[in-house]
C-alpha cells in the first residue's frame, strides 16, 4: 500500500489531487500501483465487488455522531474539545466509549443512538452518491457494505434514504466477532458475494478502513469527500468525489 503521495499515476478527472494541487476542471483520481498494472498491461479493470463503508463515505454524519457524543459526555462530567473525539468515526461505539473512560457503555450507546436519532434531520447522503449506486447497478457490478454501525443504526442512519435494498451484501458490527481494522468483516461480505478479495474494491474514508482491507488483500480507495486525514491515510486509489469513479467503471464493463 502507498501514501497518497507517493502513488506513482496521476489521472485527472477532477478539481483537486490528494495534495490540493489544481488538476483543471474535470475531476481527479490517484492510482497506485496495485491498480495501476490494469492500464499498463492495457487491461480493462477487473473489480466484480465494490464494498463501501458508510459512516464518511455513504453519509455524512460526522457533525451529527459528535454531536451527540458531546451531550453523552457533558451528562457525565467529561469534556472533550470535537477535533479530540475524530478517533471515534469509524470504530464500534462501545470501543470508543471504553477509550473515554465510559464505564457504562451499554447505556452511554443508547443515550448516544439516541441524541443521533434526535439530530438525523442533519445525516445527508452524500453528493453523487445515488447516481454511482445506479451505475454500479446499470453495469451490474455487485455492491456490499461493511460498517461499524449495528444493523439498527445502519437501519436507522441509512435506512431514511432507500438505499439499502441496492446492496444485497451487508456485514454490521453484530455480524460477526471481529471489527475493523481486522479483515474479517470485509472477507465475510465478500463471501457473500462470491468474489475473491483480488477482484473487490472496498471504499471508505477513515485508516480503520485502510487497514481492513490490507489486511484482506482488498484494494482500497480513500474517500477524499469524507476523510478527515487525508495524508495519513494509505491508498491504493484516491477519489475527491463520488463520480469521479464512473471514469473507471467505464473500463470495468
Amino acid at each position: 500500500m502507498f501514501q497518497p503521495e507517493e502513488l506513482p499515476c496521476h489521472i485527472c478527472f477532477g478539481n483537486k489531487d490528494v495534495n490540493g494541487k489544481n488538476t483543471g476542471n474535470r475531476g481527479s483520481v490517484e492510482l497506485g500501483k496495485s491498480t495501476f498494472h490494469c492500464i499498463e498491461r492495457g487491461e480493462r479493470f477487473l473489480y466484480e465487488c465494490i464494498v463501501f463503508d458508510v459512516d464518511g463515505t455513504l453519509i455524512d454524519t460526522e457533525n451529527v455522531i459528535i454531536r451527540a457524543l458531546q451531550l453523552v459526555l457533558e451528562r457525565r462530567g467529561r469534556y472533550f474539545p470535537d477535533e479530540k473525539l475524530d478517533f471515534v468515526l469509524g470504530i464500534p461505539g462501545d470501543i470508543s466509549l471504553s477509550k473515554l473512560g465510559i464505564k457504562d457503555c451499554a447505556g452511554a450507546i443508547k443515550e448516544w443512538n439516541e441524541h443521533i436519532q434526535n439530530l438525523a434531520g442533519d445525516i445527508q447522503l452524500f453528493d453523487g452518491i445515488d447516481l454511482l449506486i445506479e451505475a454500479l447497478d446499470k453495469r451490474k457490478i455487485s455492491k456490499g457494505i461493511v460498517t461499524s454501525k449495528t444493523r439498527k443504526e445502519l437501519s436507522d442512519d441509512f435506512g431514511p434514504f432507500g438505499l439499502m435494498e441496492r446492496f444485497p451484501h451487508i456485514v454490521c458490527v453484530d455480524d460477526i466477532p471481529f471489527h475493523k481494522p481486522h479483515p474479517a468483516p470485509l472477507l465475510r461480505c465478500l463471501e457473500s458475494a462470491s468474489v475473491p478479495a483480488r477482484l473487490a474494491l472496498y471504499i471508505g474514508d477513515t485508516i480503520y478502513d485502510a487497514e481492513c482491507a490490507r489486511a484482506a488483500g482488498v484494494d482500497f480507495a480513500l474517500a477524499g469527500w469524507g476523510a478527515k486525514s487525508e495524508s495519513n491515510i494509505p491508498c491504493d486509489l484516491y477519489f475527491n468525489n463520488p463520480l469521479d469513479l464512473l471514469p473507471l467503471l467505464d473500463g470495468m464493463r
